[in-house]
């Protein structure tokens, strides 16, 4: 693609690689074919290379936003399906990423948006905020249908029906295997995330099991938290990249103390983000810092292809396994949860159209109501025709969404894992698996 940016344009340094971005695209149309909100809303401007364009445009024009402009790059999901299938290497997550941070300084948004868009950056990345808040929506359920604004509707819906207790393993500590004996190059730092603390308590839980019981030793740095996610997909760069300098700071001290072989991150969503810190902070005095914690960073499922997990019997219990956008999509890993599933004894099975999102995407069930809610219909109903026993997700947002949409049990994949070998029945599933030689 033909830029015209001039070279004063260029000496900023996020316009100089949304230029690169810009410059290796050629036209294909190849990702609409692959495109979420292209395939339901079916408008060329809602697919990534319609998008491009109007970001080139905004950018080289150096225009304030219109509410047109604004309206398409908010329906995009970043779920990044269209970087696994364009053939030019295109890296849309960066130059959508950018266009984001340029309409939140350039562009005033309505003020019922500006509002809702205020209220999520203030809770949903603070647990003990985002706890009580989810206690208020508890309340509110009942009445969602009540609500005149679809995003309203939305929260309350999404509200779980239970909000799990606080639990300890969260607090910064250090956990020695459980055979007493570390591992050789196996000293881990546990991401324990923002949101996933106040939904989802089991999952951190079977993490620290999980890799204990394989002779990991497990830290969780003091001063780590939210990743940065859910802030810099709103455009909010200043805000995002100071949360994540607060991770940056916890990772590097210990880094540097004992040492640590891996960050690992059970959020699939969270690791994308961290491993692109690198990027993020290249022009910034943490930059090398940065880079190194981006070097070290894995999904649960890598790490735990580095370790002798033991090989399971056979188990009559077919799993569907939903891969995360933020998996498959913004890291590229696409096997080594169905891999590990299928050695600790599992049947998997898989939905069709699996490359589609679900319609979480952080805070999009949220803001995008209508379009998510389509994009839910669809993955439910994929995933029930396989009519599994149980649904594994290696993203809480995701289990979130798809949760709210069938009665099949859904569970994070560690939670299996930890339970094929050794560990507690996963809680989503007591009472609704009644197989003898799972029920530990």
């Amino acid at each position: 693609m033909r830029t015209e940016f001039t070279e004063n344009q260029l000496k900023d340094p996020g316009i100089r690689r949304a230029n690169e971005i810009l410059r290796s695209c050629v036209h294909c149309g190849f990702c609409t074919a692959t495109c979420p909100t292209y395939q339901v809303l079916g408008d060329e401007l809602d697919s990534p290379r319609g998008r491009i364009y109007l970001i080139k445009d905004m950018l080289e024009n150096e225009r304030v936003p219109d509410a047109k402009t604004v309206g398409h790059i908010d329906k995009c999901l970043s779920c990044l399906a269209c970087m696994t299938t364009c053939p030019s290497g295109v890296h849309y997550m960066h130059l959508v990423d950018h266009a984001r941070a340029y309409i939140e300084a350039n562009y005033k948004r309505p003020p019922g948006e500006r509002m809702l868009r205020w209220v999520l950056a203030r809770i949903l990345p603070h647990p003990m905020r985002f706890r009580i808040a989810l206690l208020g929506a508890k309340l509110g359920r009942p009445f969602a249908r009540l609500m005149p604004d679809a995003r309203l509707r939305a929260m309350l819906e999404m509200a779980p029906k239970q909000v799990p207790p606080v639990s300890r393993n969260d607090d910064p500590q250090t956990f020695l295997p459980a055979t007493g004996a570390v591992r050789a190059g196996k000293r881990v730092a546990l991401m324990t995330g923002c949101a996933q603390k106040a939904l989802n308590t089991d999952i951190n839980d079977a993490t620290i099991r999980l890799l204990t019981r394989l002779g990991c030793e497990v830290v969780v740095a003091k001063g780590a938290g939210c990743c940065g996610a859910l802030t810099h997909h709103m455009g909010k760069a200043t805000k995002s990249h100071a949360t994540a300098a607060k991770n940056i700071h916890a990772w590097a001290a210990e880094m540097d103390g004992d040492g640590l072989d891996a960050i690992v991150i059970n959020t699939s969503g969270c690791g994308t983000t961290v491993k692109d810190y690198g990027h993020m902070f290249r022009h910034d005095p943490l930059a090398q810092d940065a880079a190194r914690i981006s070097g070290i960073a894995m999904d649960i499922s890598e790490l735990l292809m580095t370790l002798d997990m033991p090989d399971g019997s056979a188990k009559d219990l077919t799993i569907a396994y939903h891969a995360a956008c933020s998996l498959q999509h913004g890291q590229q890993i696409k096997t080594f949860p169905k891999d590990l599933l299928k050695r600790a004894g599992f049947t998997v099975v898989e939905p069709a159209d699996s490359h589609l999102c679900c319609g979480s995407a952080g805070t999009y069930n949220l803001m995008q109501p209508e379009i998510s809610g389509q994009l839910k219909t669809r993955k439910v109903r994929t995933l029930e025709a396989k009519s599994p026993d149980a649904i594994a997700a290696g993203n809480i947002g995701c289990m979130m969404q798809i949760g709210s949409g069938t009665e099949i049990p859904i569970v994070h994949t560690v939670e299996l894992l930890d339970w094929a070998t050794g560990g507690p029945k996963p809680p989503a599933l007591d009472g609704k698996l009644p197989i003898p030689n799972l029920n530990r």
